[in-house]
């Protein structure tokens, strides 16, 4: 049976087409995903994210144990406010889950992916019995997200006066608690916004004022193609337990200095023997459609596969990621049969609004 979140209802009163996402029945579209992914780029959209699992992490030794538990360092989140993006590692140095940390000093909350929330539970609990901590599931929370070049100004019109002052004290990558709403500059679409912890009801109330405000619900399929137009990576895609940040595009994510962390031997050796294989930026020379694992080729060898693909209705291409060999001459995809050039590019493709991709 598929869990359910605070706004299920409003979903099914809105029309939305629902579908299983690891577990929960969530809305995938309102009847239009290209024009809910165009309101996002455009104006503002709001998304419930609330089958992620929240986190918090409390006790003397929160920071230690996140140090060891994470590639990133949270040690560098020195203020409270502050957030950061990381990898959960294995021993092998794989991707157990991708995760954003907020520290609240001297304790921190972590949100995590919905289809790897049994893992990951199990993960940390394994983790933990070394450290003088406590990991606590918030099920009590909701996640609305708003994002869009409006998304500040319609949360001003839709927050109290408080909340108001404390957003607008915010950078991006930044986070405080505001009443019993925990707001965050961050959001996975490649846009400004943010991302609005909160109890159940005061979700429900919040989400029924947007709805007032005319702001258009967007589902997980926009969501999907925004966040490849940005460039990020899905857990299941880009990234898995067999794939390491030096293979995922995000090497940016791991800190070697002064940190030890599960995983780090296996991603020193890696290091030392070379990368051999790459997540690259692909984008269409011709008409087209990418989809995951079409084949990519260097002129007659196949030198790996897409992991994301997608039109893109911003750049009205086709568009994707890929993990190759490394390789230095023309790529082409092979689609139906045939095989179709495309440009290697520096990612994103997307930024506010606009293409900022470059070729390689």
């Amino acid at each position: 049976m598929t869990r359910k979140t605070s706004l299920h209802s409003l979903h099914l009163l809105a029309g939305a087409k629902m579908v299983d996402f690891g577990g929960w029945d969530m809305p995938i579209h309102y009847g239009s995903q290209l024009q809910e992914h165009n309101t996002v780029r455009q104006s503002v959209g709001m998304f419930d994210v609330s089958h992620m699992m929240v986190l918090d992490i409390s006790g003397p030794e929160a920071e230690a144990f996140l140090r060891y538990s994470l590639a990133n360092d949270v040690g560098l989140l020195r203020d409270s406010g502050k957030a950061m993006y990381s990898a959960m590692l294995n021993e092998a140095g794989g991707i157990i889950d991708d995760v954003i940390v907020y520290a609240n000093r001297p304790d921190f909350i972590m949100v995590v992916n919905c289809s790897r929330r049994a893992v990951d539970l199990a993960w940390l609990a394994q983790l933990v019995a070394g450290f003088d901590c406590q990991i606590k599931e918030r099920a009590d929370l909701s996640i609305i997200a708003l994002q869009g070049p409006k998304a500040l100004q319609t949360f001003n019109a839709a927050a109290t006066e408080q909340q108001s002052r404390a957003v607008a004290a915010l950078k991006s990558y930044q986070g405080c608690y505001s009443e019993d709403w925990y707001l965050a500059r961050t959001g996975y679409t490649g846009e400004r916004g943010l991302e609005i912890i909160l109890p159940h009801q005061a979700a429900v109330e919040l989400w029924q004022r947007l709805l007032k405000l005319q702001v258009s619900a967007i589902g997980l399929g926009a969501r999907d193609t925004l966040r490849l137009e940005a460039g990020m990576n899905l857990w299941g895609n880009e990234m898995d337990e067999s794939i390491t940040p030096l293979e995922a595009n995000m090497s940016r994510t791991v800190v070697w200095d002064d940190h030890e962390f599960v995983g780090r031997a296996a991603l020193i050796e890696q290091a030392d023997q070379g990368i051999d294989r790459q997540l690259i930026g692909i984008i269409m020379q011709v008409k087209g459609v990418l989809r995951a694992h079409y084949p990519v080729y260097e002129e007659s060898n196949c030198v790996g596969e897409i992991t994301s693909g997608a039109f893109s209705p911003t750049l009205q291409r086709g568009i994707g990621m890929a993990r190759i060999l490394p390789s230095s001459g023309p790529l082409s995809v092979e689609i139906r049969g045939k095989k179709v050039p495309v440009d290697q590019v520096k990612l994103p493709f997307v930024r506010n609004g606009r293409g900022v991709y470059s070729l390689v």
